[in-house]
């Protein structure tokens, strides 16, 4: 079993990703999601909920590792990078819930998932300026039920946070090339 591998900040999961034999466009990607998770930490916070910042940061440079095994679902589709990410990240002794988010960023809607690996999974649709209603809706319950607020009282404001990171998505694609 691997030692336990340090994944403190955004600089250390890119270091492991280049480590890891990462193309440039990979580790590009995950500096793009990272651009979107940021906005909604700075969001999630700005309402008083307290969220791990660590895991969703260190998810959302990572959540793709796995690609690295499988090249080709950089360009085309494909779902092997998920639990091989996991399984590659675990070997290499990042935390288990950091590189849950290997599978949980694609497999929200069929496992159970933090709040955490929710908000890296729409980092990385709204990077690109993608809006995903049925992950919006599940983040939006989530962090009504933490306020202890019916849904619609934060509906509102938080569609309109992801609307503000969905709209530089095709400033984040052309950067993302």
């Amino acid at each position: 079993m691997a030692s336990h591998r340090r994944v403190e900040t955004p600089e250390d999961a890119e270091a492991l990703l280049v480590e890891l034999g990462a193309p440039e466009r990979l580790v590009r990607h995950g500096r793009l999601v990272l651009e979107a998770a940021d906005a909604l930490l700075a969001h999630v916070d700005s309402l008083g909920i307290a969220v791990d910042a660590r895991l969703v940061r260190a998810g959302a440079l990572l959540h793709d590792a796995g690609k690295i095994l499988h090249p080709g679902e950089l360009s085309g589709g494909g779902s092997e990078h998920e639990p091989d990410g996991e399984r590659l990240l675990v070997a290499h002794g990042v935390d288990p819930a950091v590189a849950r988010c290997c599978v949980s960023h694609a497999r929200w809607a069929t496992m159970s998932s933090s709040l955490e690996e929710l908000l890296v999974a729409l980092a990385d649709a709204l990077w690109k300026g993608v809006r995903r209603a049925p992950l919006e809706t599940r983040v939006i319950g989530e962090i009504a039920g933490r306020l202890g607020v019916d849904v619609w009282s934060v509906y509102t404001d938080l569609d309109s946070c992801f609307e503000r990171i969905a709209d530089g998505g095709a400033e984040r694609l052309r950067r993302s090339v």
